[in-house]
């Protein structure tokens, strides 16, 4: 939005404390919307310096006005000119005072004659800059109000064309990786648009491309801005021309850029509004004057040559005032968009209105086609707008005669209506702020990219699932921690490979580098290093979070379920009770069928070293490997070859190994066979050797039959060292891993002085919870959202009985909750749709025989129990028969 211009006839006062010139200040004066006056303490200051401070005789100075420059662009050098006087502190009054008085007499003559100046003003005058700042302000403050109008009036194109807006609808993805100005663009014409019944779905270029076209101004007129600030209020010592030249034109190159291509965009919505004009009459008047008023794509190119040829010459005055001309052109090009839409949106009903008549009407609007009876319904912010402008169109006096001049008529209105020199113009960027900022659509919340609210169904689905998996942790004698939501980035960084980039850096808040927890292993072995502990079984159930790409079952918010064995035990005994604990939980969760999908890394390490895999390169390739649930062998030998460096034969030899799957003990026993190339591998056979202690175990516990031995299986994180698992489920619901842990003998010691071996595993329990949730609803399972077992029903308007009674059940520990109202029908469906199994009637004819009625909610039986028993009556009831 652009800085507030001063209202016409103010005052802009310069030099006082603390006082800048801003853009909209060198509009206005250049304008003549405004006067100029000179703080007088500034004038002190300067008589009181130039005295004690002349070192020379002043000498006789022509101030020269460049001759390129408009009358608006001389008055703004002029003004920017006094400002450097001011600021740069020895100059004298004399001249300040000069080109202020010039500038407040209104004169078309800016001739400020030979003046007596000092050799420090001589030095301010000729190497000033100051013609291209004031040409800077202008730029500053137009480029700004045409970013804010030029949203408006693509809005009232989208309608007049009923085009599609689907091109809008872009969200901050919040990594980094979308561009903030193009979602802002969206939004407001969104917001511009909200409730609009005209949008449709014709696709159109020129719409499409209207987040990156405008979002692409917005940025580089922030830019621009942010220059200009600057530079109109540095201080007014001799400047190299040259050198601030440059730094101005490399932010008003990309502007000349932005102008014309929004130039172009906006010539295209206007035609296309010319060809959405319902009456044929109509719309060849109006095609007449638009090609003989509006400046077309030849002249925006033309225009950005010369800008392109001036910037070669490095005539920076030249430069900055061809992109004035080109600003100017673009702001005749949106105004024409705007008179187009306009009518294509209110022509034939305005026309029909005023009475005027079109060759083919019949006096009544009814012009050319035939007249659509069906109410137009506008955006709630482009109706604002559209209605604004109708009044303006309305008040110009007399009615013309014919179609021809009425159309005239509101060319012109239009021009007025957004002339940057009319005193309601910046009313009118206020009324859009205010209609931006406050329209209903703005104000709704949405949820951050990759996350989730969870209502009452679901917590009860949720809850149900953590006490299901804490009783499974606590069975196997896991006891509880917690660890931070954050930790120091060195703790995090260098422990999960590739994936080190989808963790969440927190900003610098008082000089240590944090980092949100990617996972609750590495917190888990800081904890265990940090107190010297030698043997920890844990369980933690925690959120984690990851920069992650959203999809299904995907989020960048999730809670794990961890459990977790360190310390020195019999081999294999921690790994395959973490196993056994993976087995029984998705068996008690009841989801379905899954299958639990094991490897060794010992095994994945000699495999890479029989295919000729160097040792630097087994993690990388490691990571590979594990995209194979995702991608074809074809895709992942790709990247293997191409970017991580193998060779074809290496890779296509990886290929013939990770095919490898099937039961745990056959596929052992064949790898293990006098042939196998494994027998040659120390690592390997050590990597066998565990498996096969590891899978009689397995056998023993009745779980083998739900584990794959599958050699694709890597686990890209680096921190592994032995058995690697992940858990996959095998129903309709796509929500890929749901569970995943293995061995990591060296994590904790990266923390401390001694290594502690450990093996866990982690539950992803936000997809098991989309799979339970997809089950319920294939069975049409109801949940339910409490566990109340009794509504206390007060048939009257006394919460004291309600109070005294409720409380009666909540101090016997009984859950219950309670209604005050007349009527007993509002009771009853309260239980029923909370499905409630008993209900505590009470009306007045309860209370005077001392009893109350205990209804069963789903057999409607109603039982009068004595007040003074309704307790133990409850509790019998609620206590489930032995």
């Amino acid at each position: 939005m652009a800085d507030k211009k001063p209202k016409a006839s103010s005052v802009i006062t310069l030099g006082g404390k603390g006082s800048s010139l801003s853009a909209a200040s060198v509009f206005a004066v250049a304008n003549g919307l405004a006067q100029v006056r000179i703080d007088s303490s500034i004038l002190d200051k300067l008589k009181s310096s130039s005295s004690s401070n002349r070192k020379s005789p002043p000498v006789k100075f022509h101030i020269p006005i460049p001759n390129i420059l408009t009358f608006e662009e001389s008055r703004a050098f002029l003004l920017a000119l006094l400002n450097k006087l001011l600021l740069s502190g020895s100059a004298s009054t004399v001249l300040p005072v000069l080109i202020s008085d010039v500038l407040n007499a209104g004169s078309k003559n800016l001739d400020l004659g030979e003046v007596e100046v000092s050799a420090e003003e001589v030095g301010i005058l000729d190497k000033s800059c100051a013609s291209l700042y004031g040409i800077c302000g202008i730029l500053d403050y137009e480029s700004s109000a045409l970013s804010t109008i030029a949203d408006v009036v693509a809005a009232m194109s989208c309608e007049a064309s009923k085009a599609d807006v689907g091109a809008l609808n872009l969200m901050d993805s919040g990594d980094g990786l979308s561009v903030k100005d193009e979602v802002g663009v969206a939004s407001d014409l969104k917001v511009l648009l909200n409730g609009s019944k005209l949008v449709g779905k014709v696709e159109v270029d020129a719409v499409s491309e209207i987040p990156k076209i405008h979002g692409s101004l917005r940025e580089v007129v922030r830019m621009v801005h942010l220059r200009t600030r600057v530079e109109l209020n540095s201080g007014g010592k001799a400047e190299r021309s040259g050198g601030a030249g440059k730094a101005l034109a490399t932010v008003l190159s990309p502007l000349a850029v932005s102008l014309r291509y929004l130039g172009e965009s906006s010539f295209s919505r206007a035609q296309m509004n010319l060809n959405s004009i319902g009456s044929d009459n109509l719309r060849s008047t109006l095609v007449g004057l638009f090609k003989g008023k509006c400046a077309g794509m030849n002249g925006l190119r033309y225009a950005h040559r010369l800008i392109s040829e001036a910037v070669f010459e490095e005539d920076y005055v030249k430069f900055g005032h061809e992109v004035n001309g080109l600003l100017g052109m673009v702001w005749e090009i949106v105004i024409w968009e705007a008179i187009t839409a306009f009518v294509a949106l209110e022509g034939t009903e305005s026309i029909g209105k005023t009475g005027v008549e079109v060759n083919g009407g019949d006096g009544k609007g009814n012009v050319g086609k035939k007249s659509d009876k069906k109410k137009k319904v506008l955006g709630k912010g482009t109706s604002v707008i559209v209605q604004l402008l109708k009044e303006r169109l309305q008040s110009g006096g007399e009615n013309p005669v014919d179609a021809s001049s009425l159309l005239e008529k509101w060319v012109e209105g239009v021009h007025s209506f957004l002339d940057r020199k009319d005193p309601e113009f910046d009313s009118l960027l206020m009324k859009v702020k205010e209609i931006l900022e406050s329209n209903e659509s703005r104000r709704l919340p949405k949820l951050a990219k990759g996350t989730r609210d969870f209502a009452k169904e679901q917590m009860a689905v949720r809850e149900k699932a953590f006490s299901i998996i804490g009783d499974v942790f606590k069975r196997h004698g896991a006891m509880a921690l917690d660890t931070p939501v954050f930790e120091l980035r060195e703790t995090l960084m260098g422990k999960y490979g590739e994936d080190s980039k989808l963790i969440y850096d927190l900003a610098d808040q008082g000089g240590e580098l944090c980092s949100l927890r990617y996972d609750l292993t590495v917190p888990f072995a800081r904890f265990v290093a940090m107190n010297g502990l030698t043997s920890f079984k844990r369980y933690q159930i925690a959120k984690v979070y990851r920069r992650d790409n959203p999809s299904k079952g995907r989020y960048r918010e999730f809670y794990q379920c961890d459990f977790d064995i360190a310390g020195q035990y019999e081999s294999m005994g921690p790994d395959f009770e973490v196993i056994k604990i993976l087995t029984e939980l998705l068996d008690e969760l009841n989801i379905g069928d899954y299958e639990v999908k094991l490897n060794h890394r010992k095994l994945l390490d000699g495999m890479l070293d029989i295919c000729g895999v160097p040792p630097e390169k087994f993690r990388t390739i490691c990571s590979s490997i594990d995209k194979l649930d995702k991608q074809t062998f074809a895709q992942i030998k790709k990247e293997m070859v191409e970017e991580k460096g193998l060779t074809i034969e290496t890779a296509e030899k990886i290929g013939t190994f990770v095919k490898e799957r099937g039961s745990p003990l056959e596929l052992l026993s064949k790898l293990k066979q006098e042939s196998s190339e494994f027998l040659g591998n120390n690592a390997s056979v050590v990597a066998l050797n565990e498996l096969e202690i590891l899978f009689k175990a397995l056998e023993k516990s009745q779980c083998i039959n739900k584990v794959v031995f599958d050699l694709s299986l890597a686990r890209g994180l680096d921190y592994y060292t032995g058995v690697i698992f992940e858990a996959a489920f095998k129903g309709a619901t796509q929500v890929g891993s749901i569970a995943a842990g293995g061995r990591y003998d060296n994590l904790i010691g990266m923390f401390g002085t001694k290594q502690v071996p450990a093996v866990g595993i982690s539950l992803g329990i936000e997809r098991v919870f989309n799979i339970m949730e997809q089950l319920q609803k294939d069975q049409n399972q109801a949940i339910r959202a409490t566990e109340t077992q009794v509504l206390v029903s007060i048939l009257g308007d006394d919460l004291s009985q309600a109070a005294e009674l409720v409380s009666e059940l909540w101090n016997a520990k009984l859950k219950a909750e309670y209604m005050v109202h007349k009527r007993l029908m509002k009771h009853i469906d309260r239980a029923v749709e909370s499905r409630i199994p008993w209900m505590i009637l009470v009306g007045e004819r309860e209370l005077n025989e001392g009893i109350v009625k205990l209804r069963d909610t789903t057999t409607r039986e109603e039982i009068p129990v004595p007040r003074n028993r309704i307790i133990d009556e409850l509790r019998k009831r609620l206590t489930p028969s032995s």
